[in-house]
């Protein structure tokens, strides 16, 4: 695995891309295969899933409604697993409409197996 700052800016990023094929080598690069990304309300499983479920997030938040999101505090990791803090913000400036918690368990690969996201605000 890069480094955990490289990791996670890359992990964050796919939650803003706008072409399609960029986010899908991303996800391959940083998920396993059969990897699951698990929300409250949405369980993704695998690439396919995986990339619904970060498009989905981008059509809505990203392309829509105008905001990005970005990394806020809280980076740490070890023994193969992250976790991070994020924040949902008007690309335009402003204060933060969403905040979050992902925790992210690695496989040895280095890439994402599971991945726990939650929202705090």
């Amino acid at each position: 695995m890069t480094d955990i700052a490289t990791f996670v800016d890359r992990y964050v990023n796919i939650w803003n891309e706008p072409d399609r094929e960029r986010r899908r080598l991303a996800i391959r690069e940083l998920w396993q295969e059969d990897a699951h990304h698990l929300a409250r309300t949405i369980e993704a499983v695998g690439y396919a899933g995986i990339e619904t479920r970060v498009a989905n997030a981008y059509e809505k938040w990203v392309k829509e409604k105008g905001n990005v999101f970005r990394l806020r505090d809280g980076v740490d990791g070890h023994h193969g697993a992250i976790k991070l803090r994020w924040e949902m913000v008007p690309a335009a400036g402003g204060e933060a409409i969403s905040i979050g918690f992902d925790f992210l368990v690695l496989g040895e690969d280095g890439r994402i197996r599971t991945g726990y996201q939650f929202i705090e605000a």
